[in-house]
């Protein structure tokens, strides 16, 4: 049974029913569940886990326990684990216990350690009439990793050409050695031996040539395809639903994109040595086969032994890959985690804490790091014991041949030095199988971002924007993954073009929710939304964006100047239009009277900016874009009651249709009208004079 680790924060459930179901002969892999059954960052519940397994063929048999009768479950089953999290039960033994995590991968643990962990529910899960086993998908193939990338083929084969050139040098190397002991030696020939030595001295010269211009070719083809690959995966990246990276943590997708180095080396350099050194193996062979086959069949035989230990060990290699890449993400996102919170950290003194755990976290690490470090020493002793002592073997058998005169001394030195040269390439032809073999890991970690549908799949590829900002929302409903409480439903209203409508009610009720879904941030579970007459999802949220601007309650500002975010980092930006929009966001004085202007710094995030600063900043942004549409969530929320006076009256003077999510009773006043949400439904609509605060908005 393979443990399958999970990809999103959450999706533990559906990384032990993939390990169930695979175990019975349903390959239906973690992605594919995922798109089945969505689930949200808060996880599944065990009656969804029992609902999705249903689904699956299984019959299913929840069970309270105690952990005496562990050994009683039909195995594998699911547990109940840290009362946040779903494990496999592989196995129950004597002392020790077999846990597949789909956060850390395969676990031995103490009957005294799973006792601390096991909240005494598990799920047994047994195929019934409808289940019907289905073979794996096929494996990701390098074209869908990479994307289109061009001239590689051509570079590739002259690399290919140059890598063979230098071949032949190699194979006459050990002739010159031969040619020495048997011919010039034995005659004691001066002039053969000079002219020899200029030979290969020639020979030697022109294959230090052949190999730099090899080295080159490959640091080339390295890094014009790393700088296309990594371009078409980030590209891709930025496509990806705003949903994915909400579900993921940020050092599991920086770990992930890593994978591109790993894939990309491999690709390049690798498998021209790979191909390489099969082809050398071959050369070698026949002229060992032609020197001697009973001592060719000796190293052939230490070949196959060295071959079958790397296959034996193969899974252990990969698991301990695999769970050294989970701890490596881990120990990053925590890192990220600290530097982008450190001034919480600061505030709550918590800074001792979060360095060990930290410190627990890189451990980990380098215990995972060690352990793969000690099973690359045993594979390098395991080759030297084995082909050390197919060495000796060969040394004693060929030197007997020898002593027969069925070989010459130079035949024997030629002959160890071709035997030597397909040791050598068949080791680490084997070690580089391994290693491709290793790349299905990589391969499978980077699907999980290029194989992840973009947000518009069945938009319209290029379509103008609506030509009027009407908004129209009939029947909206949304959750965030079978089984959850919906969050809006049955939401229905209109918008005119040119109208200024604020949302009020109390927190939680779906306010934030209902503003991305009209940005096309998250899609609708169902009803419909329709701009201008156009269903939103249908004609693309980026064929409408550019008539859109938003100020989102979490909004972030970017390394650079002031300028720059204004204009959102605009190659061909406008100083008029950013001033423009500073005035109008009330922080143009503000920004006129920092050191540098709106050439000044403000950091990464904009830590050097006050929060009200920040917030008309990315007023400011929004109102650059020259928006017909404009979604405005708690923008003035972090102003006093003057600066949100002016900006309420700038953005009331503009001529644009306006969608404003506040509680505060001067913004909601600026609106035309007022709809009243609670429960993920408006239930009311008033204009501004009768309009109730958010306090008396709130139900009782």
């Amino acid at each position: 049974m393979r443990c399958i680790l999970q990809s999103e924060a959450a999706e533990c459930g559906l990384s032990c029913l993939a390990m169930m179901a695979g175990s019975r002969g349903l390959d239906v892999g973690l992605g594919e569940l995922r798109r089945r059954f969505p689930t949200s960052l808060k996880g599944a519940r065990l009656n969804h886990v029992i609902h999705i397994a249903q689904q699956l063929g299984f019959s299913t048999r929840p069970l309270r326990l105690d952990m005496e009768d562990l050994g009683k479950l039909k195995l594998p089953c699911i547990l109940h684990w840290d009362l946040n999290h779903f494990v496999v039960l592989a196995k129950v033994g004597k002392s020790r216990v077999t846990i597949l995590d789909p956060a850390v991968g395969e676990r031995k643990l103490s009957f005294a350690e799973v006792s601390d962990h096991f909240t005494g529910v598990a799920l047994e899960l047994t195929p019934s009439a409808e289940f019907k086993p289905q073979k794996a998908t096929p494996a990701v193939t390098a074209r869908q990793l990479t994307g289109p990338v061009r001239g590689m083929w051509r570079a590739l084969a002259q690399i290919l050409l140059l890598s063979v050139a230098l071949q032949v040098f190699v194979v006459l190397a050990p002739f010159y050695m031969q040619w020495v002991v048997d011919q010039v030696l034995v005659s004691a020939d001066r002039d053969l031996l000079t002219v020899l030595g200029l030979g290969f001295g020639l020979a030697l010269v022109l294959q230090i040539g052949i190999g730099l211009l090899r080295g080159w070719s490959v640091v080339y083809l390295s890094s014009r395809l790393g700088l296309q690959w990594m371009g078409n995966v980030f590209a891709h990246l930025l496509k990806l639903p705003l949903d994915y990276f909400e579900k993921r943590h940020l050092g599991d997708i920086t770990s992930r994109m890593s994978s591109v180095q790993t894939i990309q080396r491999t690709l390049t350099t690798s498998f021209v040595e790979a191909i390489i050194d099969g082809l050398m193996a071959v050369v070698t062979l026949g002229l060992m086969l032609f020197y001697s086959r009973k001592l060719a069949l000796v190293t052939m035989l230490a070949v196959f032994l060295y071959l079958g230990i790397r296959a034996i060990a193969y899974r252990p290699v990969r698991d301990r890959t695999e769970q050294q890449l989970v701890a490596g993400a881990k120990q990053q996102t925590h890192l990220l985690e600290s530097l982008r919170g450190m001034q919480s950290l600061k505030v709550a003194g918590e800074e001792s804490q979060r360095r060990s755990t930290y410190g627990n976290l890189m451990h980990d690490t380098v215990n995972q790091e060690v352990r793969l470090a000690r099973m690359g020493l045993g594979f390098n002793s395991a080759s030297q014991l084995v082909f050390g002592i197919e060495r000796i073997a060969v040394i004693w058998i060929g030197a007997t041949l020898a002593l027969q005169n069925v070989f010459s001394v130079g035949m024997l030195i030629a002959y160890l030095a071709y035997k030597d040269q397909f040791a050598g390439r068949m080791a680490a032809l084997i070690d580089k199988w391994v290693e491709f073999r290793m790349l299905r890991l990589h391969g499978e970690r980077l699907a999980d971002i290029v194989l992840t549908p973009p947000e518009e799949r069945f938009a319209q590829p290029e379509a103008p924007p609506p030509a009027t900002t009407r908004i129209d929302v009939e029947n909206l409903g949304f959750r965030y993954g079978d089984g959850e409480p919906w969050v809006l439903k049955d939401c229905s209203f209109s918008i005119e073009a040119g109208e200024s409508v604020a949302i009020i009610g109390a927190s939680g009720c779906g306010k934030t929710t209902l503003v991305k879904l009209l940005l096309g941030l998250l899609p609708p579970t169902q009803g419909s939304i329709r701009i201008g007459g156009h269903d939103l999802h249908k004609i693309g949220p980026r064929n409408v964006r550019p008539i859109v601007g938003a100020v989102m309650q979490d909004d972030q500002l970017f390394a650079g100047s002031v300028a720059d975010n204004i204009s959102f980092f605009d190659p061909e930006m406008d100083q008029t239009r950013i001033e423009a929009a500073a005035r109008l966001a009330a922080v143009h004085e503000e920004i006129a009277a920092m050191p540098m202007g709106y050439h000044s710094l403000i950091g990464d995030m904009g830590s050097s900016l006050s929060g009200g600063q920040k917030q008309r900043i990315i007023l400011a942004r929004a109102l650059y874009r020259h928006p017909k549409l404009l979604f405005l969530d708690e923008a003035t929320s972090h102003l006093d009651v003057m600066k949100e006076r002016l900006v309420n009256d700038a953005v009331k003077a503009l001529s644009l249709t306006k969608v404003i999510v506040a509680h505060r009773p001067e913004t909601i006043a600026s609106a035309d009208r007022v709809l009243v949400m609670e429960q993920g439904r408006i239930v009311q609509e008033l204009r501004p004079q009768a309009a109730p605060t958010a306090t008396e908005a709130m139900p009782a």
